[in-house]
């Protein structure tokens, strides 16, 4: 298997998963949140996403899909276009609503898209390349994209469990 071959295959995982939080739900189960403070499951799959479409974008040197496919027109959000959820407290979470978990999974789904014909091309050659000097250690391509891989996985892991909460309750 090749680096290429593993990161496809941990981000078609993270779709999976997006899928199976999101897919038969109605808003007000993707509103859903534990408690006043808590992360509902449209705001933890939005949020996994963009962060995704973001970092990938950066990396690979394109446009995210949040913007250039019209996907934050699609959401019409009350939040500034470049905003990937980072931060957020109780009332921004709360704002993140939609109408239906199709909106929620074809944006994954072209972010997907997007990621996977990046990682396709890359070569083990390519990720010790340094993409972010603002840390110490400089962040490389392969950590950025391990990365990702592991906040996306724990924020669609979060999406499930309080589809469970949300389902049972």
């Amino acid at each position: 298997m090749t680096s290429a071959e593993l990161l496809t295959d941990a981000f078609d995982r993270i779709r999976e998963e997006v899928h199976a939080a999101a897919d038969g739900l109605t808003p007000e189960l993707l509103a859903f949140r534990a408690d006043p403070e808590a992360n509902s499951i449209a705001w933890l799959l939005w949020h996994l996403t963009r962060v995704q479409d973001d970092h990938v974008a950066d990396v690979a040197g394109t446009a995210q899909r949040w913007t250039s496919d019209g996907w934050a027109d699609r959401f019409a959000l009350p939040l500034d276009p470049s905003d990937t959820g980072f931060g957020h407290g109780p009332d921004e979470v709360a704002s993140v609503r939609v109408d239906s978990p199709d909106l929620l999974t074809g944006y994954h789904d072209s972010v997907h898209a997007m990621t996977t014909e990046y990682v396709a091309g890359l070569t083990d050659a390519d990720l010790p390349a340094v993409v972010d000097r603002a840390w110490d250690p400089p962040v490389t391509l392969g950590v950025r994209l391990v990365s990702v891989v592991s906040d996306c996985l724990q924020h669609a892991g979060q999406a499930a469990f309080v589809r469970g909460l949300a389902e049972r309750g």
